[in-house]
Order: C-alpha cells, then sequence, then structure tokens
C-alpha cells in the first residue's frame, strides 16, 4: 500500500508544472557595456516567470568569461568571444555601438583613429595638439578585464599600445560620471551609457557615433555582445537568453542595435 501510494506521489508530482515544482535560480556576471539590457531584461522576464529569480552583476567581459567557464555563474557576459577551447556555448544577443567621449571643456568633436592612438599611447598631452582648447589630456583607462577595453584595441589602436597608469574605471556609468565632470578627461564607453550625457561622443574619421553609421559598416567602433553558457546551465538560462535577444523595442530603448539590422558582419567580433 505504502509503495502504491509513493507511486501516486511521483506521478502527480512530475505533472505539475516546473513553476510549482521548483524555483530556478539564474546567476548571471560579465560585461558591463550590456549590463543595463540584461538587468532591464531580467527584471521583465522575471515578472512572466515567477518560478526564475535572476541575479544580475558586472566585473567585465574577462571576468565574464571566466565565471562561466568555472561553472561560477549559469551566464558570462562578454563583449568579445570567449577563447577557442573554453567549452562554453556563444549566442549573440545585440550589436553594441561604442564611442570614444571627451568632457565638452576640451572643445573637441571629432578625431582621427591616428588622434585617438597618439592620445592614448601618450604621444599627445594637450588638446590643443588634436584641434581642441588649451587643456591637458587625462586618460580614463579601462582595466584589462574589461571587454571595451578589447574592442577598443582591436577596432582602433591597432599596432599602438595603450599607456597604463593613470586613473582606471570598472564601471562604464563611473566612466561617464569622471568624464563628464573631469576638464580635459577622454576614455571610451558604450553608446547606451553615453547617451545624453554631460559627454561629447566625437566622430572618428568625421563618422559620427551612430546606429546607423554601425548597421552600415562606416563607423568602425562596435561589437557582438555575447551571452556564454556552459554545460550546467540550466534550461531556463537559454530561454532568458533568447528572451533578451527576441525583445527588439527594449533592445533599440537601451541602445542597442538588434543583430537583424546589420548591414555588415564581422566574425571575429
Amino acid at each position: 500500500m505504502l509503495k502504491f501510494i509513493a507511486a501516486i506521489a511521483m506521478v502527480a508530482a512530475s505533472a505539475l508544472p516546473l513553476a510549482a515544482r521548483a524555483d530556478t535560480n539564474l546567476t548571471i556576471a560579465g560585461s558591463t557595456a550590456l549590463l543595463p539590457l540584461v538587468k532591464e531584461s531580467a527584471q521583465s522576464y522575471q515578472s512572466s516567470h515567477s518560478s526564475v529569480k535572476i541575479s544580475v552583476s558586472g566585473g567585465g567581459s574577462y571576468v565574464g568569461i571566466s565565471q562561466a567557464m568555472s561553472k561560477s555563474v549559469d551566464i558570462g557576459d562578454s563583449d568579445v568571444l570567449a577563447p577557442g577551447n573554453s567549452g562554453l556555448r556563444d549566442h549573440k544577443v545585440a550589436v553594441v555601438g561604442f564611442s570614444v567621449v571627451v568632457n565638452p571643456a576640451t572643445g573637441v568633436t571629432a578625431l582621427s583613429k591616428k588622434q585617438i592612438r597618439d592620445i592614448f599611447s601618450g604621444r599627445v598631452t594637450n588638446w590643443k595638439d588634436v584641434g581642441g582648447k588649451d587643456v591637458a589630456i587625462t586618460v580614463i583607462n579601462r582595466p584589462r578585464s574589461s571587454g571595451t577595453r578589447a574592442v577598443f584595441n582591436a577596432t582602433l589602436m591597432g599596432a599602438s599600445k595603450i599607456a597604463e597608469g593613470g586613473q582606471v574605471e570598472d564601471s562604464s556609468g563611473q566612466v561617464v560620471t569622471t568624464v563628464g565632470t573631469l576638464p580635459g578627461a577622454v576614455s571610451y564607453v558604450a553608446f547606451a551609457y553615453a547617451k545624453g550625457k554631460n559627454v561629447n561622443m566625437v566622430k572618428i574619421d568625421h563618422v559620427a557615433a551612430s546606429d546607423d553609421n554601425v548597421q552600415s559598416g562606416r563607423y568602425p567602433f562596435w561589437s557582438y555582445e555575447h551571452m556564454f553558457t556552459h554545460s550546467g546551465s540550466p534550461r531556463e538560462a537559454e530561454d532568458f537568453i533568447g528572451y533578451v535577444s527576441r525583445n527588439k523595442d527594449t533592445l533599440e530603448k537601451l541602445g542597442y542595435i538588434p543583430i537583424s539590422n546589420m548591414k555588415v558582419a564581422e566574425n571575429n567580433r
């Protein structure tokens, strides 16, 4: 009789929807460029999926990749590709444009790639030497864990090396705040953080930092945004990632570009 009752209980439990059986906790970390999109998507996703609890943090792209590889998180967010032997599954969810941003007091609204290299390598130290005012240049660097820094290196710096030292900011939000309040400051950040803030989003080789110019391929400083899962990630992780990539209204509202809008592709980003 006891065996019969136990069997009935097991059948009944298997017939219950997943939400009634157990909650799923998703942990996500990594790219701060992707952070606004993931945070807002997590809030709206949880409102219609009451059994899923999502914890989102930043830390930088390489932190997201390493934590996903070690299975410390379920999803690792990144502006760059994971190593080929990482064992991670890559999900491209959006395209993000990045801008070189300067304090308005510099008097600079446009720079060439060469000028950008000269500034960030330390060869030029005053804005007057690149068409701006007589104001000392203060470079706000990103840490080596930053995917934004990796994209900046790959798309704009070429063979030139970023000069180390000085102020370093990990958070994209803090980068914009610092550049907006410190005369002479310059850094680089995702469009989503820079638009509407007290910074100049400079043209690069006469091309404006805009979604249209990214989509057409005229503007060089952009990348795919990746969300990586591993073999132990729950199935809800991929469901959430699909939700992020399909929600075009949220993507565009927050300053990201749906992949379907791109007229060019870069397989190495």
